[in-house]
């Protein structure tokens, strides 16, 4: 694992920021930190990038433990809310940082040279920051982040003031950084990019892991079975209720004898069985989808849950 945290705690006085965090990340994922505004997130990237400490327990980053320098020299961050000297130019800005990370001056220029061309900064980063707009300021926060070649790169909002074609480079970058053998743990809010990039997702709620793994395997539900028939009657209704079916059924405005039925199954073959009992009692099958819920959906239901 290239991160693994036990139990960690994080009080603020008598403010909970969150418990008991028990995360396991491998090499060359990208891993997708997930939960509402409060829920906890930046907090325990802040104690896993060493800004905070924690109340207690442990974490396990590139081998090392918390706070171990070696380590937080692979490591980059991109903070969600950040401000840079808007005096200096982007090629200056990267020129400072490159010198903290101590990368060696023969090599600076080419590196800085890099990651403008990376985060699709290439013509502008002769100009001032304080003329950037959100998004190319975005861009050179993330160039920033990228500056040592680190192994492990934490994400918080990339995509936050970026347009769609941003969006997408943003992503088309994160996987870029996956084939190179690199892990990104990432915060954000666009679930539908989540799903795109992530291998694993994390969801956190009111300051503790609610839901961790493969986001497909996350939902309690399963899938959900989708129908459009015609001739439906109240029997065949009693009939999917003696089989346990629960269902949503939903009637068509313009087509005003057929009728939707969404319902949840738990296995793939239970969709054959439907069809045949359906066209059994009689009814006109006009479509059936089995559909796995979306990332959002099964979000939804975590944050909705008591």
């Amino acid at each position: 694992m290239i991160l693994e945290t036990n139990g960690l705690t994080k009080w603020y006085g008598r403010q909970l920021g969150c418990e008991d965090i028990c995360l396991s990340v491998e090499e060359g994922q990208v891993f997708g930190f997930l939960g509402p505004n409060g829920a906890g997130k930046s907090t325990v990237v802040k104690m896993l990038v060493g800004l905070i400490f924690p109340t207690s327990g442990s974490a396990l980053i590139l081998g090392r433990p918390l706070g171990n320098v070696d380590a937080r020299r692979r490591v980059g961050f991109l903070p969600e809310n950040f401000r840079y000297p808007e005096w200096l130019t982007g090629r200056e800005l990267l020129r400072y940082h490159a010198s903290l990370y101590r990368i060696e001056s023969r090599r600076r220029e080419r590196r800085v040279a890099e990651v403008i061309e990376m985060v699709g900064l290439k013509g502008r980063e002769g100009d001032r920051i304080k003329s950037y707009s959100k998004g190319m300021q975005q861009r050179v926060g993330l160039a920033s982040a990228l500056l040592s070649d680190p192994d492990l790169v934490f994400l918080d909002e990339p995509s936050s003031a970026l347009d769609p074609i941003g969006r997408r480079e943003v992503r088309e970058l994160i996987l870029s950084l996956k084939r190179q053998g690199k892990t990104v743990f990432l915060n954000s809010h666009l679930l539908s990019e989540v799903e795109q990039i992530c291998d694993q997702v994390a969801i956190i709620k009111r300051g503790r892991v609610a839901a961790q793994g493969d986001y497909r395997e996350l939902s309690s539900g399963g899938m959900e079975l989708e129908i459009e028939l015609g001739g439906l009657s109240e029997h065949l209704l009693s009939e999917l209720r003696a089989r346990g079916c629960q269902y949503r059924l939903i009637q068509l405005a313009q087509k005003p004898y057929q009728h939707r039925l969404q319902m949840s199954v738990s296995r793939r073959d239970q969709a054959p069985e439907i069809a045949r009992l359906l066209v059994e009692q009689g009814a006109d099958l006009y479509s059936l989808a089995l559909r796995q819920p979306s990332l959002e959906e099964i979000f939804v239901r975590i944050m909705e849950e008591n």
